[in-house]
């Protein structure tokens, strides 16, 4: 009773909870905050001596040692729990256990924990991608300024200082009496007008803070940046109408220039064959303008509206021909792109497909061609995935396919399938009447390409144009007019010495014999109508030998003795 009557005054009001035993273990001290927390305020014995019990006090009687900062977990509650030994005359009187809770504690200790976390993460953030970014409270105190802004405005430790103090012509304490955010608003630190963004930090209504951000340090990287977005916003839109190109039809038969009978005989004929649905095959020397002539059929037929697809059968490896003209599925073959790819068939849908250079097709593309002609579907390399198809072909060729089929390089059964409607386009030295409206069309094209002006070609220069073969066709005669218009200086007018001399040069020559034998004459004569024939002819030997009336051993020969090279 003496140890309880010591002790009770002490421990009635103390917040934390205690208990008090005497050296036989009864309890003698159970304050107000203990009967609350451990749920004796009605006093039952034996349940306070069950919870000493579990708490272990007893043993410090035994042993005369204090325990502490024990963990001890009640309902779901944290303590830190003391106990302490009380002596007198050096012999232990008694115990006293002290709990001091710390739930509330530790919940504010993670908290704070994961907020520097956090915070930790947000600072490294915003200093790897060099973000210039600055807090304040509410009433403008710094909290967090990023790295890079530090360095910006040269102050290492502004974090505890008003705002107005650190950042040069700041309007962060102004957001934070008005409340409204400002984007894009220009401000001079340091000789510099850089463009800020100040955005308010709101709670429940009430303005609690403020976050300011440098977009950009300088209002010329603005500009640089504005430009940029422009430039990229006109190479997009470059690109789209380059693409809208790829899949349109650009020429229709306006565009194919000539009054000749033989002209006007093969554009009635294409005109009719527009208006069919039926397979075309279109062929002659190259350079006479049988893509003009697939454009213009496209053009004037009732799928006008719909994709035109051009593909170079001869440009194109053979392994890739297929996965071109069919497409692939995603993982058909190393380096196939993510979700595979479209061909020109499916490109083509409700269209037309242009087949040039049919003749250069391989033989095991030729069937698989077939098959589609046929069956009207296709299926992606490495796909199993049946698609049908709606397409129009025209193909395209300077070969003669006849020939080709005798030979075995063309499937017959092919060649019938395209041979439809057939259209054969007349080399331009077949229709030289046309050659003068050709040029002076090419005039202006090409005058205007070059950004030069050109008033016309003179009749000697026509007359010039008109006495040459061309057997480059059309496409020659434009590089011809081309070089003319380069060439021209003060003239206005392209005349016969702005052309090659291989044109300008007189058909006729007097072959004199000083100092030179019949022979040689004769040699002479044999090496320049060879190598015309030839010219004429794109080099087809074995036409060249039929229309000399050689053998083509023979014509081999004479190329190989007077060296003879072509000039295209």
């Amino acid at each position: 009773m003496e140890f309880a009557s010591s002790f009770r005054e002490v421990f009635k009001n103390m917040t934390d909870a205690v208990i008090g035993i005497d050296k036989l273990g009864n309890v003698v001290i159970i304050n107000e905050a203990a009967k609350k927390i451990f749920g004796f305020e009605t006093i039952k014995k034996k349940k306070i001596e069950d919870f000493i019990l579990s708490i272990k006090l007893n043993i410090v009687l035994e042993t005369g040692k204090e325990e502490l900062e024990n963990n001890f977990i009640y309902n779901g509650r944290k303590f830190v729990l003391n106990k302490i030994p009380v002596f007198k005359d050096e012999k232990v009187e008694g115990a006293i256990a002290l709990f001091r809770e710390v739930t509330d504690y530790s919940k504010l200790i993670k908290i704070i924990k994961e907020d520097k976390v956090h915070l930790e993460i947000l600072n490294t953030i915003l200093d790897v991608l060099n973000e210039k970014v600055v807090v304040v409270d509410e009433k403008g105190i710094i909290t967090m300024m990023s790295k890079a802004y530090k360095e910006f405005i040269g102050s290492p430790n502004p974090e505890g200082k008003h705002v107005t103090e650190v950042i040069e012509n700041t309007r962060m304490h102004i957001i934070l009496k008005t409340g409204v955010m400002e984007i894009g608003e220009i401000q001079e630190v340091q000789g510099n007008k850089m463009v800020a963004m100040r955005i308010p930090i709101k709670k429940n209504g009430k303005v609690i803070g403020a976050v300011g951000k440098v977009m950009f340090k300088d209002v010329s990287d603005l500009v640089t940046l504005t430009n940029k977005v422009n430039r990229l916003e006109q190479e997009l839109e470059y690109y789209k109408s380059e693409l809208n190109k790829e899949r349109t039809a650009k020429y229709s038969f306006k565009d194919i220039i000539g009054s000749s009978a033989s002209i006007q005989a093969v554009k009635e004929l294409a005109m009719k064959v527009a208006k069919t649905d039926s397979n075309v095959l279109i062929t002659g020397e190259s350079g006479t303008g049988k893509e003009l002539f697939a454009h213009a059929i496209h053009n004037a037929s009732k799928r006008y509206l719909g994709p035109f697809i051009r593909i170079n059968c001869a440009a194109i490896p053979d392994e890739l021909l297929e996965s071109e003209l069919f497409g692939y599925e995603e993982g058909a073959f190393t380096g196939a792109k993510k979700g595979g790819k479209k061909g020109k068939f499916e490109l083509a849908n409700g269209g037309t497909i242009l087949l040039d250079e049919i003749g250069d097709m391989p033989i095991k593309m030729q069937a698989k061609l077939l098959r589609v002609i046929q069956e009207k579907e296709i299926e992606r390399l490495g796909g199993n995935v049946v698609r049908n198809i709606d397409v129009r072909i025209i193909a395209s060729t300077n070969k003669d396919l006849e020939i080709l089929v005798k030979q075995g390089l063309f499937r017959e059964d092919l060649y019938f399938r395209l041979n439809v409607m057939p259209i054969k386009i007349l080399p331009l030295r077949e229709r030289k009447e046309d050659i003068s409206m050709l040029a002076k069309k090419l005039l202006v094209k090409v005058s205007s390409r070059l950004g030069k002006y050109v008033e016309g070609i003179s009749d000697d220069a026509i007359k010039c144009l008109e006495s040459y073969d061309w057997p480059g066709n059309i496409r020659e005669l434009e590089n011809v007019i081309e070089r003319a218009v380069n060439l021209l200086d003060s003239d206005l007018i392209i005349k016969p010495e702005h052309l090659p001399e291989k044109i300008t040069k007189k058909r006729s020559k007097k072959y004199v014999c000083e100092e030179k034998s019949l022979k040689k004459i004769i040699e002479e004569i044999e090496k320049e109508i060879i190598f015309e024939c030839l010219e004429k002819n794109n080099w087809n030997k074995n036409k060249v030998a039929k229309i000399l009336g050689i053998s083509r051993i023979g014509l081999y020969k004479k190329i190989e003795r007077y060296n003879l090279q072509s000039v295209h």
